[in-house]
């Protein structure tokens, strides 16, 4: 039985009964993906695509397979996929991981490299091989078992090992650099002003910077089109009194951080515009998967609020 056979309210039901099904793997999935990937919202892209190709597969079990190491497989490729897709320097074959057997390197469960690897930034792990970037996380930052991680790559125990090892002795020498200081960066005048707006409440501002083609993607909720359907979206937000948007950067992009309160020490998401002219044409909103800002590192521009 295909999808067409379903109505929509119950192919609506069915897909939700999957999101909540797959809620609680999902922070876990994002926090490999972002790794692999070096960016929070690509490595968001990469969970969305993860579940989608999940749900669409279910149709070809008898019985539910195990949710964790199924979805982590599916999102693993999606990853390598990702960066083959968009010409990445992949620093080496994945299966140059197999050679390192050799290299007799110690059994890897070690907690201080555990410590290590969960504080590092996102950008240290895109400077690793596909391989030891793979084993280096579901190791030290998720926690999987050397067993379960040679199942999920399809390598043997020792190669696992062998990548953990190099993997982790090239973080130990990135933490080995001195980290460069840098000034705040100032926020564009149109990305400023449109926070101000959206600060004030003044809805009819705010729509008024919104390009006749915009495009909304409420991450893991809607997307909408056109001005006037998004300027709905806007206006929603004047039933909630949860936000306060302050003008960032996050990696070599403008974001607007949002507070969920305004003395909190870290912002609870964060909105992506895509600005033309001092237009807006582009909404992305991660309000509905507040996880990705846990993974974000966020700097605030010179000129906040």
């Amino acid at each position: 039985m295909s999808e067409r056979d379903f109505s929509l309210p119950e192919l609506q039901q069915g897909r939700q009964r999957f999101l909540d099904l797959v809620a609680a793997i999902r922070p876990e999935l994002h926090r490999y993906c972002a790794r692999m990937t070096g960016s929070v919202a690509e490595g968001e892209d990469i969970v969305q695509e993860t579940l989608a190709r999940a749900y669409y597969a279910l149709s070809e079990f008898e019985q539910l397979p195990p949710l964790r190491p199924w979805l982590f497989t599916i999102a693993h490729r999606r990853a390598l996929d990702h960066l083959r897709r968009y010409d990445r320097r992949m620093g080496e074959p994945l299966d140059a991981v197999l050679d390192t057997v050799a290299d007799g390197a110690p059994d890897p469960g070690d907690a201080l490299a555990h410590a290590e690897t969960v504080r590092a930034a996102l950008s240290r792990f895109v400077e690793l091989p596909p391989a030891q970037r793979s084993c280096v996380i579901l190791k030290d930052v998720l926690g999987h078992s050397l067993e379960e991680i040679a199942t999920l790559l399809e390598f043997s125990v020792p190669a696992v090992k062998a990548a953990l090892h190099r993997g982790r002795t090239r973080l130990q020498q990135q933490r080995g650099n001195a980290l460069e200081l840098k000034a705040p960066r100032q926020a564009s005048p149109a990305l400023a002003r449109y926070a101000t707006l959206f600060n004030a409440r003044d809805w009819d501002g705010v729509r008024a910077m919104l390009a006749e083609d915009v495009q909304l993607d409420l991450v893991s909720r809607a997307r909408l089109s056109g001005r006037r359907e998004v300027g709905r979206y806007t206006g929603n937000y004047d039933r909630f009194d949860d936000w306060h948007l302050v003008p960032a950067w996050l990696d070599d992009g403008e974001v607007l951080a949002v507070f969920r309160n305004r003395q909190d020490a870290r912002p609870g998401y964060f909105i992506e515009l895509t600005l033309r002219d001092a237009q807006v044409t582009a909404i992305r909103d991660f309000r509905y998967v507040p996880y990705v800002a846990l993974e974000a590192a966020i700097e605030f521009a010179a000129n906040r609020a």
